[in-house]
């Protein structure tokens, strides 16, 4: 079957499904494969729970007419989410970068959803899979779409932008993170940038930050917007206040607006100013979009101020990396808070350099003086076993937590997401 009678198929039954226990009536199941799982042994059973269609790449599991044999799922899939883009047409905007970019996607979203009828990206759908199951949720009623993309390996951005044929483009910055997938730093813009390659091409437009000198080398030559701390910026702001919520001014024609946020840290700001811009861009009242701005709350454990009886928690606890872990902490050491705990964990993908930088993040902590520190994960047990308290597991630090409780602190929580360093906010 060609992905033109496919897509005829797709008009038909306009859902799609990945999940055999999720089989809406008149779906299409694609029985993706993964390391530990094959959908193909599960296309018969989404056929008998509502599927109209399964989608197959093991023509051992045929099971009717109901059933399409094609070479490679996952690849079809993509095809038929690039094919109804194309058929959809709307603009897309399309976020990477190495932190900030569900932040960022996510006030954008906030911003454009008070002008535009808009398709964003939910959750964490920002790879080869997620990326065109975003994608075939478009439909003709939407004015626009925001697409997250993110990246683990070089040419993975090159893949998505291929899928998505973006007609904006936004990095939100690059940094240390995945590097044993990656391999090198300079791997890590390249790949970012090749978001860049492709607008340079299709002579499209992107939104910058200014401040950032990789980026705007690597933007040489293409159409741009820009927000930062310059005057010249298109969208400029800086910081009025931070304890802990950042407050922001930014001006538009001689006119200062300042926005109170439920955004922890100073490091958010370039995330407020790029959907400024972007706001700006796209003609939405200024008034608008401080509103929209200030309303957004983050969640899913992104940054997010919690009181419990005994303590106040900053749970930043769905991800790390050396760049975003060195912000944290630098914006925690300057709240006026006190005391103050930190709980970290390991910081994962980072190759041969994850001795190095960790010993970096043990060596920022000694500098801070901190009232309490406890370090979770072999990553830092082995970086800071004779300067800080330190567990092998999550567990044994619950454990900890449990004979010694903490109270009458400020605590930051931040760690690699398979950590689940949300369990111990649940016990503070």
């Amino acid at each position: 079957m060609t992905i033109s009678e496919l897509y005829e198929l797709f008009i038909h039954h306009p859902v799609v499904t990945t999940d055999s226990r999720n089989c809406p009536n008149d779906s299409i199941f694609f029985a993706l494969k993964g390391e530990k799982f094959d959908g193909n042994r599960f296309a018969k059973q989404a056929l008998e729970a509502g599927c109209s269609y399964a989608i197959i790449d093991n023509a051992d599991y045929y099971t009717d007419e109901r059933t399409v044999v094609v070479d490679n799922v996952l690849e079809t899939l993509q095809q038929l989410a690039h094919r109804h883009r194309k058929a959809v047409g709307c603009p897309i905007i399309a976020i990477t970068g190495t932190n900030g970019k569900t932040t960022t996607k996510e006030l954008l979203a906030a911003v454009l959803s008070t002008k535009y009828n808009l398709l964003y990206t939910e959750g964490n759908f920002n790879n080869q899979i997620g990326v065109p199951l975003t994608l075939l949720r478009l439909n003709h009623d939407h004015e626009m779409a925001v697409i997250e993309m993110g990246a683990s390996h070089p040419g993975d951005i090159k893949e998505l932008v291929d899928i998505v044929h973006p007609n904006y483009g936004l990095i939100t910055n690059v940094g240390q993170a995945h590097l044993e997938g990656f391999g090198s730093f300079e791997n890590i813009v390249k790949t970012k940038c090749e978001l860049y390659d492709y607008i340079r091409h299709i002579d499209g437009t992107v939104f910058i930050d200014e401040d950032n000198s990789i980026l705007m080398e690597r933007a040489r030559g293409i159409q741009q917007v820009t927000y930062g701390s310059t005057e010249s910026a298109f969208a400029w702001g800086k910081v009025a206040a931070c304890h802990p919520y950042l407050t922001f001014e930014w001006r538009q024609q001689g006119k200062l607006h300042t926005v109170e946020t439920h955004l922890i840290g100073s490091y958010n700001l370039k995330n407020a100013l790029a959907a400024v811009a972007v706001g700006r861009y796209f003609k939405i009242p200024a008034e608008r979009i401080s509103r929209a701005i200030a309303a957004y709350e983050p969640t899913n454990n992104r940054s997010q101020l919690k009181q419990t009886a005994d303590n106040t928690l900053i749970i930043d606890a769905y991800n790390a990396n050396p760049t975003s872990m060195k912000e944290a902490l630098s914006n925690f050491a300057a709240l006026p808070d006190a005391p103050k705990a930190v709980i970290l964990g390991d910081m994962f993908e980072l190759g041969p350099e994850s001795d190095r930088l960790h010993e970096e993040i043990v060596r920022l902590l000694q500098q801070a003086q901190f009232d309490r520190v406890s370090l979770c994960g072999p990553h830092f047990q082995k970086a800071a076993e004779k300067t800080f308290t330190t567990y092998p597991t999550t567990e044994a630090l619950l454990e900890a937590l449990r004979e010694e409780p903490l109270k009458g602190y400020t605590i930051l929580i931040k760690g690699s997401h398979s950590m689940h360093l949300e369990k111990v906010a649940d016990r503070l």
